[in-house]
């Protein structure tokens, strides 16, 4: 079936798949080959060379910009997971409360709102409080941003889980927590992971909402980036992104490896 379906493509829709790969993806491998370019010049090839990945680890200020913005996107990701979750128990499992509406809007907000509004709203706030902008503020204003993505996440999985077995978990004598906890919870668990990892990931990203709640000392790695991309592309910046992609790679195959075995071991305890 799956020949016979490639049989049918046209050579327009051929052409059509490898100019989009190439669009995506083309510059993505440049940005890699060039990380090993041994010429200070990004656009002149000089060799190949680890020397520019040598130069990001001897970068105190570019290390500093890394651990502060994986310490902000671990925090904020932890965060906006528990908020995220108890915020989409409640709108699903929750009884019809006043000002459900209202609430639901507010956390729902973020998704659309542009995030120079939400960065100068976070920024008026934390000035109006007289709060010291730093580790804490970028890490607040991540979960901002954050939580709603989780309660997106989870809420459509709490959509699709069958109740009935909650219900007969506690007609077998389980009290509701004790129901929720060994049987809704471990159903949960895929999409509570997921919420986390796409809450790192687009904390590990952000640039617009950290510039306007940073303070000094607390630069993070986008907005280093950001910096020295103003003064000129470096090849040591080619290194610093062919590493994120490098560990970006390694966690979609991971994660693909424990959902093929944890499928694996789903079929062969089914029974015949």
């Amino acid at each position: 079936m799956a020949a016979r379906n490639v049989a049918r493509l046209s050579g327009f829709n051929l052409v059509s798949i490898a100019l989009g790969l190439a669009f995506l993806y083309l510059p993505i491998a440049i940005l890699v080959i060039y990380s090993f370019n041994a010429s200070r010049l990004v656009t002149v090839w000089g060799g190949w060379s680890l020397r520019w990945y040598i130069e990001f680890f001897n970068d105190e200020a570019m290390l500093s910009a890394t651990w502060m913005s994986l310490r902000v996107a671990f925090c904020s990701a932890t965060a906006a997971t528990v908020l995220g979750t108890l915020a989409a128990l409640a709108l699903s499992r929750g009884e019809r409360f006043r000002g459900r509406t209202l609430f639901s809007g507010m956390l729902y907000a973020p998704l659309v709102m542009p995030e120079v509004i939400t960065g100068l709203s976070l920024l008026l706030l934390f000035v109006a409080i007289d709060a010291g902008r730093g580790f804490w503020t970028v890490t607040i204003a991540h979960t901002t941003l954050t939580m709603c993505f989780v309660a997106v996440v989870v809420q459509s999985r709490l959509g699709a889980l069958d109740r009935s077995l909650e219900e007969a978990a506690m007609d077998l004598g389980c009290s509701p927590v004790r129901a929720f906890i060994a049987v809704t919870l471990p159903l949960m668990l895929p999409s509570i992971a997921a919420g986390w990892m796409l809450a790192f990931t687009l904390s590990l990203d952000d640039l617009v909402i950290a510039s306007f709640t940073t303070g000094p000392g607390s630069a993070t790695l986008p907005i280093r980036i950001y910096s020295e991309v103003r003064l000129g592309v470096k090849p040591e910046i080619n290194a610093i992104c062919t590493l994120v992609i490098a560990a970006v790679a390694l966690v979609i195959i991971a994660a693909s490896l424990v959902s093929k075995l944890s499928s694996d071991k789903g079929e062969s305890a089914a029974p015949l």
